[in-house]
């Protein structure tokens, strides 16, 4: 499995010809977009990519044995060739979509018999510049010796090459976590006022392959008031570890701003708390960060095959209460989808069930939970138990896995004689723990006999 993972080093000093080579891009972003727009007619006829490519640039490249249409040489000298190729691409690419995007516009206002939506997409031009980050190819544009980095830059007159300076601690980072792994080219990124080398590495990952009856899983439970708690567990039921992870300083501070911003809209209105909007979602983005590397780890050290988490989709939904800014604030999708890109990075596989009814159920068999009116993260079972609500979940979690993949490959006279034998594994929905392990009795006195 190719696998291709990001880290951004901010880049200390050279502001000034950073901000310039930036700004030189741009320019050249918004002076060739009426020129492809203008052309397209004629470069949407061939076929290839590569072949109109080479077309474009004929365009506005003058050679030794092409003449070139445009002035772009004029209009911006000296600039490196990469680089001037990697922006027209850019702007192909552009053109090309807001061309498609008109014509489905049109379409759409047609069948509809109105004239909304005809121009939608005329100015296609304007706000595609201000997105465009340049790509330093190495050798022409980048180059590395040692811990030195030396890109060439626009210092106002002309592409001289310059050093840069990076944190040591970036440094030592890539060294440790990406010194065997193919890099790819960096791109120059500015992000609140600062400028950052985006660098891309590319890798090679085989997932475990290990059959479902001798995996070891680490079964997740998201939660808003835990951020996670964690079980590990075997094919048999077997419980090896247990692990509660939250970040009480982080949400305490992220509530402390959100508090904030409250009262701030209440005394000088919405508009007046954008920058309190942008620090909170900053907060809760590490908060996520921090929770799926304490699962990673977790995993990793107990040597999980599997990740197992909740199918949490609440698209679509309205979501009323008074907990519905924390509702909205969870990042349960971002927490699973960095927590999958660190597990394929080190083998790990990754699994999802049916949420319905973890936290609801009694992982013991004894039905529904009731919950502990002064203090929440406590359930009481229907046989008097009183059990952390999160940790009942964690194990029903584990379980709906390591029945779906037991049944999934067995012949259907066994799985019939099996569910016969333990009538709840026929609903998923409904299964929990205690399932499991009548499961793994039957299935053992089947190989018995």
């Amino acid at each position: 499995m190719r696998i291709t993972s990001g880290y951004g080093v901010e880049i200390l000093k050279l502001h000034k010809p950073l901000g310039k080579t930036l700004r030189v891009c741009r320019e050249a972003v918004d002076w060739l977009y009426p020129v492809i727009d203008t052309e397209w007619d004629g470069l949407s006829g061939i076929r290839w990519e590569k072949q109109r490519f080479n077309a474009a640039e004929k365009l506005i490249h003058t050679t030794k044995r092409n003449k070139a249409k445009y002035a772009f040489d004029t209009a911006f000298p000296k600039m490196p060739s990469y680089l001037r190729r990697a922006v027209l691409q850019h702007v192909l690419g552009a053109v090309s979509s807001a061309r498609t995007r008109s014509a489905e516009s049109r379409e759409a206002a047609a069948s509809s018999g109105t004239a909304a939506g005809k121009e939608k997409h005329a100015k296609g031009s304007q706000g595609i510049s201000n997105h465009y980050m340049p790509v330093f190819y190495r050798d022409n544009m980048y180059r590395k010796e040692e811990d030195r980095v030396f890109l060439k830059l626009y210092n106002g007159k002309d592409w001289v090459w310059q050093e840069i300076f990076l944190k040591k601690t970036d440094l030592d980072y890539i060294r440790k976590n990406w010194s065997g792994t193919k890099a790819k080219s960096p791109v120059l990124i500015k992000k609140h006022r600062k400028y950052f080398l985006q660098f891309a590495f590319e890798q090679e990952a085989a997932l475990t392959e290990r059959a479902a009856g001798e995996q070891r899983i680490c079964a997740v439970d998201l939660g808003i008031n835990t951020d996670a708690v964690c079980s590990i567990m075997e094919a048999d039921g077997t419980v090896a570890a247990r692990k509660f992870i939250s970040f009480a300083a982080e949400k305490d501070h992220l509530h402390h701003v959100l508090n904030r911003v409250r009262k701030a809209q209440r005394l000088h209105g919405s508009r007046s708390v954008r920058g309190f909007w942008a620090y909170a979602r900053r907060l809760n983005g590490e908060l996520a960060r921090k929770t799926a590397g304490a699962v990673i780890r977790f995993a990793k050290e107990y040597s999980a095959d599997v990740i197992v988490f909740e199918h949490l989709d609440t698209r679509g939904q309205k979501i009323r209460g008074k907990n519905r800014q924390k509702l909205h604030m969870w990042k349960k999708q971002t927490v699973q989808e960095i927590a999958e890109h660190q597990a394929h990075r080190l083998g790990m596989r990754i699994s999802r069930v049916c949420a319905w009814k973890t936290s609801a159920l009694a992982f013991d068999g004894s039905g529904k939970v009731t919950r502990d009116p002064r203090n929440h993260s406590l359930a009481v079972f229907q046989n008097g138990k009183r059990y952390n609500c999160d940790l009942s979940a964690s194990y029903n979690i584990g379980a709906r896995y390591f029945i779906r993949e037991l049944l999934k490959p067995v012949p259907e006279t066994e799985r019939s004689a099996l569910e016969a034998k333990v009538p709840a594994v026929q609903r998923r929905t409904s299964c929990v723990y205690a399932d499991l392990k009548k499961l793994s009795e039957a299935a053992a006195g089947e190989k018995a006999a």
